[in-house]
């Protein structure tokens, strides 16, 4: 008869397992990124990133219980925020936060985001957990942005943020996934000088000339 292996010997033998954690989580991490860049969200399995980071699948289980706790924390690794940018303005502080290294103009941000695109669409659990873990930490941060505005004075008092706040990138992903062109820095600073501050400042000196509108197309 085999004998059986007492209760509390199981436990200890959970608990003597080696967790996933710094350089080899690390590596698990950059595995589903690369996964994901290459199939997207839909197709990627976990044992196609157990096969590219080297790990069993019993490993990534003990560790993540789904594809998406894997993914999403990837990803908010891979997305760590900033503390929220503080230039003296909002013009700076909207440039500051949206371009370079895990803004806008990062090409690896955009290309993550164009991979789960489609999953946020037809997979709620995963939706809800990319806006809370991924996309939480830059909402807080314009958040922060706009509220630093409003303490400077910047801000028109009856400004709509619940609009105004998200239109920045909501316009950016319109011509990144629409008419297909990369967000750059002077198209950010563009929308930024003729929609962001117009409908979101007092207004501006009167006498001042105003810009010369530019063609976007």
């Amino acid at each position: 008869m085999t004998p059986q292996t007492p209760p509390h010997a199981a436990a200890d033998g959970a608990a003597a397992r080696p967790r996933v954690e710094g350089d080899r989580e690390q590596e698990i991490f950059d595995a589903t990124l690369s996964v994901l860049a290459d199939v997207g969200y839909d197709r990627l399995t976990m044992d196609a990133v157990a096969t590219a980071s080297k790990a069993s699948k019993a490993t990534l289980y003990r560790r993540w219980n789904s594809k998406v706790h894997l993914v999403t924390e990837a990803l908010a690794a891979q997305k760590a925020q900033p503390e929220a940018p503080d230039t003296g303005t909002l013009r700076g502080d909207l440039i500051a936060s949206f371009c370079g290294l895990g803004g806008m103009t990062d090409p690896q941000q955009m290309a993550t985001f164009s991979s789960v695109l489609t999953a946020m669409v037809r997979d709620p659990e995963f939706a809800a957990a990319y806006r809370r873990d991924v996309l939480g930490p830059k909402i807080a941060t314009t958040a922060a942005i706009y509220r630093r505005a409003a303490e400077r004075g910047e801000l028109c008092p009856d400004v709509d943020l619940e609009v105004v706040a998200p239109a920045l990138a909501g316009i950016l992903l319109h011509r990144f996934f629409v008419l297909g062109e990369s967000p750059d820095e002077e198209a950010i600073a563009r929308v930024i000088d003729h929609v962001i501050l117009p409908a979101a400042t007092r207004p501006a000196d009167p006498t001042a000339h105003p810009s010369t509108p530019k063609d976007l197309s």
